[in-house]
């Protein structure tokens, strides 16, 4: 096997480039048989019921320029950011507030700090799910949606405690009760903009509770979460007519290029990037191959794929130009690396879309945005790593397991499924495995039998050495949880495990 020890995805690390710079002279074989094979977008799917055949074919490209590097803000460097930045807002009321002991001036003055963080939260929250690639690839998708989720349920409380202390301080400096006080406060044109909003984040958020969510249709929800963008641009209006962000131009010229620069980061990475690249790439389904009764593999293939940078591990967000899929956007990741302008996602029928995707017929147009994730080799600190896939998890762990660096014996991969019948792509992951020298193993069983092969003894026999490597897991909630519990009492340490859920 050739191992590229100049391979940019090794550049964060160079003790482990050096590793492997060492061992592709000592290993570097004389058969070129024996070179890793790769994917041919174009031979036929392999036929189960028979032998195993081969899928791969070798191909000789000449060496080119070194890509640059994706820009990455790591997850670590992104909450400093955030809590700095709630730092900032708390400093600006601390330097307008006038010290006072009256009833009227404590509430006004909790209801300023509430509600500059609460116009302070939105932007965050926005500034999360804009899908600026810097931050998507460093962060990573999932965690972003948790920090989304979270950070809405933060707002919409400091919103309704803004609300509360407004009216209350304003009750108290009038001396009339709550309900007066209410209606005296929506005469003013800029507190009518606000409740519109306050009601509009409201509507938002209890769409997006568990409960409500599992009710509504995917395309229902994701209409009503813009009315988050609304209730955004209506507190905006509403905060500059307040005395925080109002008595100084200063404040009011910072405050506006803050919401400024979101709404640019908004409008371009999610309206006029997906634009460019739909225009540009061209993407159409080439071929829908059965990989098993409920899963599929889509083939699909443009022009100038390679610009998208798409790194093993990522996901892209699919839309299919046909009836009741064209409204969509679907997360799958890739199961193939690109290549030859040519994609592949292997998708399991879970939901009303992801089945209806079987029906789908060459020269359907496709609109692919992104890439998204961080579960990708920059990850990577160790020489030995394991691969860890439960169900369809297999399709960005396949690529993985083909693209990875690694000696032979420093790569193993353990795929989790029910039954045999369960194991999707499994002929090309037994020939990558032969090629590289990388173990597989198929840990197959129910989830409710005796022996769990997912518990700590049992992964340990697996991987003798589990402890010195990096981990990555990908595959259903539920799996993902028990196996990362697992790993973690096995030894390996919880920063050494990447992980990355698709289900938000």
């Amino acid at each position: 096997m050739t191992i590229e020890a100049t391979d940019p995805q090794l550049a964060a690390y160079p003790a482990l480039s050096a590793y492997l710079a060492h061992q592709s002279q000592q290993t570097q074989p004389d058969d070129p048989s024996q070179q890793v094979p790769q994917w041919d977008p174009l031979r036929p799917s392999p036929d189960h019921s028979g032998p195993t055949r081969e899928v791969f074919e070798e191909r000789t490209e000449a060496p080119g320029p070194a890509p640059v590097q994706a820009l990455r803000i790591p997850p670590r460097v992104m909450r400093r950011g955030m809590v700095a930045g709630a730092g900032a807002v708390s400093l600006l009321w601390g330097s307008q507030a006038e010290p006072s002991a009256r009833l009227d001036a404590l509430f006004a003055g909790a209801a300023h700090l509430s509600g500059l963080l609460a116009g302070y939260g939105i932007l965050v929250m926005l500034l999360l799910m804009a899908r600026v690639p810097a931050v998507e690839h460093g962060v990573g998708a999932d965690r972003l949606a948790r920090w989304h989720s979270l950070g809405g349920r933060y707002v919409l409380s400091l919103v309704g405690a803004h609300v509360v202390l407004a009216l209350c301080g304003y009750a108290a400096y009038t001396g009339t009760d709550l309900l007066r006080a209410t209606g005296e406060l929506l005469g003013y044109g800029g507190v009518l903009a606000a409740a519109f909003g306050t009601l509009a984040l409201g509507a938002a958020g209890v769409s997006s509770v568990r409960a409500a969510r599992a009710r509504i249709s995917q395309e229902t929800w994701r209409a009503l979460h813009f009315l988050t963008y609304l209730g955004a641009a209506l507190a905006f209006a509403h905060q500059l007519v307040g005395p925080d962000v109002a008595g100084s131009p200063l404040t009011v010229w910072a405050w506006a290029m803050l919401h400024a620069t979101v709404a640019v980061l908004i409008v371009w990475y999610r309206g006029v990037v997906p634009v460019r690249q739909a225009l540009r790439h061209g993407l159409r389904v080439v071929e829908v191959r059965d990989e098993s009764p409920d899963v599929v593999s889509v083939v699909m293939r443009g022009t100038g794929l390679d610009a998208l940078r798409a790194e093993p591990g990522q996901f892209l967000r699919w839309r299919f130009v046909r009836r009741r899929l064209w409204h969509t956007s679907l997360p799958f990741s890739l199961s193939a690396p690109v290549r030859d302008d040519t994609v592949r996602i292997t998708v399991k029928a879970l939901g009303v879309h992801s089945r209806r995707m079987r029906r789908l017929r060459p020269g359907t147009r496709v609109l692919a945005t992104g890439p998204f994730g961080a579960m990708t080799a920059h990850r990577r600190t160790r020489r030995k790593v394991l691969l860890l896939a439960g169900g369809v998890g297999i399709t960005p762990m396949r690529v993985l397991f083909e693209t990875l660096p690694a000696a032979p014996g420093d790569l193993t991969l353990l795929y989790r499924a029910s039954n045999a019948a369960q194991l999707v792509l499994r002929d090309e992951l037994e020939a990558i495995a032969v090629a590289r020298g990388a173990a597989l193993h198929y840990l197959l069983g129910p989830s409710d039998a005796s022996f769990d092969p997912l518990a700590p003894q049992a992964l340990r026999n697996l991987v003798p050495d589990l402890a010195e490597h990096d981990v990555y897991l990908c595959g259903p909630g539920p799996m993902a949880a028990v196996a990362t519990a697992s790993l973690i009492k096995a030894g390996v340490p919880e920063q050494h495990i990447h992980t990355e859920q698709f289900s938000f």
